[in-house]
């Protein structure tokens, strides 16, 4: 089921990790320092590993012995320090300033202009090459930004290289030009990474990697449709017919991949360079693409399921076919092109839906979805090429390729209602709800199940005798899947697909029938006992909508307060509401231990014209109480990502690092206790 499910949602979770709010300025910032580094030798076993910096005017970085409290301080990270080199006390710091800061109350440590830390070591291992370190700080000015920056240190040659950031470190070290060299170590070892440089690994393999692998899958279910599986036997058979040698046929094949796969990127990069690496990602909250959006999945389902095909027009066709019988490298490109036009009824909407979810992430995203796509496409028409003799196993043709277009439409049209509900969240205009949500899907997958088993037949279906093994297996899947889908109705939290139908507090009856609440208790409340500005969050945790009335309410009753920035068409912020907080564990602490602020970014009912103002941080005008928040999280903590969870005393400062998504509920809770436990009155 859960293969299944992967299927379903997996066009809604390519690269999702946490939801932007852009529009915010920050991701047009150029990093204010930049850093050097560099190596000294001391002594045959001693070095002095050196981190230099140029600071912009009236940009400050901050010490690592600024008061707590404060700024965020330099944090420094060595990986295998104890096993190749320690570490001869802390990093030395250039010269600083003090001054007092009024927001924090703190006197901070800071530098600028310049800034340079020497950290001096040992080696233990004499043939140690290279010694890898990261620094993690904050830099302020009006806005603080926080910054991480990778160092390889050569110790042969006294040079290092310096990665301004993860994306380009991770490149390096796909290129194989960062792997540090320790004793134990041969040319195919990985490199041995931080735990923190680990979880930053994970993110970026749950963003990009993900779109090409997700891209990769939909690319091997459009090749089984029937715009393209009949032309693997059609198109390998050409070559190796027409071919004089094996070796030129095998040649032309794979020149035929190549074009494939150079089309696709093609199209991907020019989705890129029209809309801009982060134009769409404001995309993913806005309600007129929500709805565009949901309009053209219903259209690509309809087509999928035999109302009507989407094609380009003959003449194209036409004109290709004509380039393609000249030959020579040239007729192979355009057979290439031929065969990406020619399918398009089938590989359009698939593609469509690819492009547009990926443009919405941003960056190079629809680069690598097509590239993803056009690989799975084009490896099979090598590979027979290659090796025909396997094209005897190959399933022939048949009503078995229309029945994968139509699985495909049934998802389609599931998944369109998952954008008409995010547009329907922002609003708030409760028009899907969480039971008619699900019963939506249940009739759909329900309706799928039927058609599996063979009780009904779309336009295009050849008649049905009876039905293969394999599609009595899937629809035992999908049948299962319904069935899990019912309890939903009645209150079940469905954590499988957490985050993709509205929250629980976001519907009719939001306990359901046979619903048991979780966790620790806590005070209880009748909505007129509410305090203002307060209502019931998720899992009947008290939860304030503004910060100002929160924060006074945490101080009469004496708890600390949890910021919690959040959207409403924010996954993942539903993910941690769904998986994180309603263990007993978490919840019982968000109940009574914490007084709970939500901040919605993404809200967009007007502010009163007397409270609309411009932001000293962004320039622009802020006129929705989402506009608010989401200026108010970028001034105050400069970031703009949501889930962002912040701990504060009674004066408003934070008691320990802020957290992001989180979803494993072992750290989150560590996270938790941590801040409690600095906690005073």
């Amino acid at each position: 089921m859960r293969l299944f499910l992967t299927l379903c949602i997996a066009l809604l979770s390519i690269g999702q990790t946490f939801a932007q709010i852009p529009g915010s300025g920050l991701q047009d910032i150029k990093s204010p320092a930049k850093w050097e580094g560099s190596v000294k030798q001391i002594s045959d076993q001693e070095y002095e590993l050196i981190f230099e910096a140029e600071i912009e005017d009236e940009w400050h970085i901050y010490s690592q012995y600024t008061p707590d409290g404060g700024p965020i301080p330099m944090m420094f990270e060595y990986v295998d320090a104890e096993e190749n080199y320690v570490l001869e006390g802390d990093a030395k710091e250039s010269e600083t300033a003090r001054a007092y800061n009024d927001i924090f109350g703190v006197d901070e440590v800071y530098f600028a202009e310049e800034a340079t830390f020497t950290q001096r070591i040992k080696l233990v291992d004499e043939d140690l090459g290279l010694i890898k370190a990261q620094i993690f700080y904050q830099i302020c000015k009006e806005v603080c930004i926080n910054e991480e920056y990778y160092f390889v240190f050569n110790i042969k040659d006294k040079t290092a290289k310096v990665f301004t950031n993860f994306d380009d470190f991770e490149a390096y070290q796909i290129r194989g030009g960062a792997k540090a060299v320790s004793k134990d170590a041969d040319a195919n070892d990985k490199p041995v990474v931080s735990e923190k440089l680990q979880k930053e690994e994970a993110k970026v393999d749950r963003g990009i990697f993900t779109v090409f692998w997700v891209a990769f899958l939909f690319g091997f279910v459009a090749l089984l449709t029937p715009c393209v599986f009949p032309m693997i036997p059609m198109t390998v058979g050409f070559f190796t017919k027409q071919s004089k040698t094996k070796a030129r046929g095998i040649r032309n094949a794979l020149l035929y991949g190549f074009f494939i796969v150079v089309i696709y990127v093609v199209l991907g990069t020019l989705v890129t360079a029209i809309f801009g690496a982060d134009a769409l990602n404001a995309l993913s909250t806005s309600v007129t693409f929500n709805i565009i959006f949901f309009v053209i999945l219903i259209i690509f389902a309809a087509s999928f399921l035999g109302a009507f095909e989407i094609m380009l027009p003959n003449s194209w066709a036409n004109k290709v076919d004509k380039q393609a019988d000249k030959g020579g490298i040239a007729g192979i490109f355009f057979m290439a092109l031929a065969l990406a036009i020619v399918s398009f009824s089938c590989t359009g909407p698939i593609v469509g839906s690819l492009l547009v979810e990926a443009a919405s992430k941003g960056g190079i995203a629809p680069i690598v979805g097509m590239l993803g796509f056009s690989l799975a496409i084009a490896i099979p028409f090598v590979l027979f090429a290659m090796l025909p003799g396997w094209m005897n196993s190959l399933p022939k043709s048949g009503g078995w390729l229309n029945t994968v277009k139509v699985v495909l439409g049934f998802l389609e049209l599931a998944l369109a209602f998952k954008f008409l509900s995010q547009a329907d969240l922002v609003l708030d205009a409760h028009w899907l709800e969480r039971e008619v949500f699900l019963a939506i899907w249940i009739a759909v997958f329900s309706t799928l199940v039927l058609y599996l088993f063979g009780k009904i037949s779309m336009p295009h279906d050849s008649p049905v005798k009876h039905i293969s093994v394999g599609r009595l297996g899937f629809g035992l899947v999908v049948l299962t899947f319904v069935i899990y889908l019912i309890p939903g109705l009645w209150g079940a939290p469905l954590k499988i697909i957490s985050g993709f139908p509205p929250p629980m507090n976001y519907s009719e009856s939001p306990y359901g029938v046979g619903f048991t609440k979780t966790g620790g208790g806590g005070a209880s409340y009748s909505q007129g006992d509410f305090p203002e500005h307060a209502e019931l969050g998720p899992h009947d945790i008290l939860a304030f909508t503004d910060y100002e009335a929160g924060m006074a309410y945490a101080k009469k009753v004496g708890k600390p307060a949890m910021i919690d920035f959040t959207g409403k068409a924010c996954i993942n912020c539903r993910k941690m509401e769904e998986r994180v907080w309603s263990e007993p564990q978490i919840l019982g602490k968000l109940k009574n231990d914490v007084v709970l602020i939500s901040l919605y970014v993404d809200i967009q009912k007007k502010l009163p014209k007397e409270e609309q103002y411009t932001s000293e941080t962004t320039g622009k005008r802020i006129r929705t109480i989402g506009n608010k928040w989401s200026d108010f999280q970028i001034e105050k903590y400069g970031v703009n990502a949501q889930p962002y969870y912040v701990l504060l005393n009674s004066k408003e400062e934070m008691l320990n690092t802020p957290a992001s998504y989180m979803p494993d509920v072992d750290e989150y809770e560590a996270w938790l206790k941590e801040g409690l436990g600095n906690y005073k009155e």
